[in-house]
């Protein structure tokens, strides 16, 4: 089951760690979904949970999908590549992915913009809505597998955070559908 928690900026150097505060500050899968953000767990375990993930894609109208693997002996680059997940940016298309092996973590801003952390593992599928100032990072195991969904072809280009990007189109509507509460 995923966890998440607002971001403690000032607990760790090291962008990996848990980064939470003293108690914790926990957000609910419904807060969650209010900033557009949609969580399925869907057990690999399962013999027929592929079942689940192209019922999903035949829903949501995803047609193209692929394998990413990230981990130091996986990955092409490896640090570099993680320094630019780890930019703060946005995205024209939901970002989907599901959890196949190993653990990470998404942080997604608010509508307050406070960061909130969220913790995926195996069996996770997590929907970031378009326009969502987000990022991402490995947690200390320093590996996963996701299966990444797409509406057209896999393509994955950040659009990093400036004034211009509060502008762009994909992030003006996502303001308006929370401004809506659509």
């Amino acid at each position: 089951m995923v966890a998440a928690w607002f971001y403690n900026p000032d607990s760790s150097d090291d962008q990996r760690d848990l980064h939470q505060f003293e108690p914790n500050q926990p957000v609910s899968l419904a807060e969650l979904e209010k900033i557009g953000v949609f969580y399925k767990r869907i057990d690999v375990s399962e013999p027929d949970h592929m079942d689940h993930v192209e019922a999903l894609c035949a829903e949501r109208n995803y047609k193209n999908r692929d394998i990413i693997t990230i981990s130091p002996e996986k990955l092409e680059n490896y640090e570099q590549k993680l320094k630019i997940f780890f930019s703060e940016h946005l995205h024209e298309d939901e970002e989907i992915r599901f959890i196949k092996e190993g653990s990470g973590y998404f942080d997604v801003r608010n509508n307050e913009d406070r960061w909130i952390r969220i913790a995926v593992s195996v069996s996770d599928l997590l929907i970031v809505p378009a326009g969502i100032y987000h990022r991402f990072t490995l947690d200390t195991s320093n590996y996963i597998q996701a299966m990444r969904l797409f509406k057209e072809d896999p393509k994955w280009t950040p659009i990093n955070r400036s004034g211009e990007t509060d502008a762009n189109p994909y992030r003006v509507d996502y303001l308006q559908t929370l401004a809506t509460g659509a």
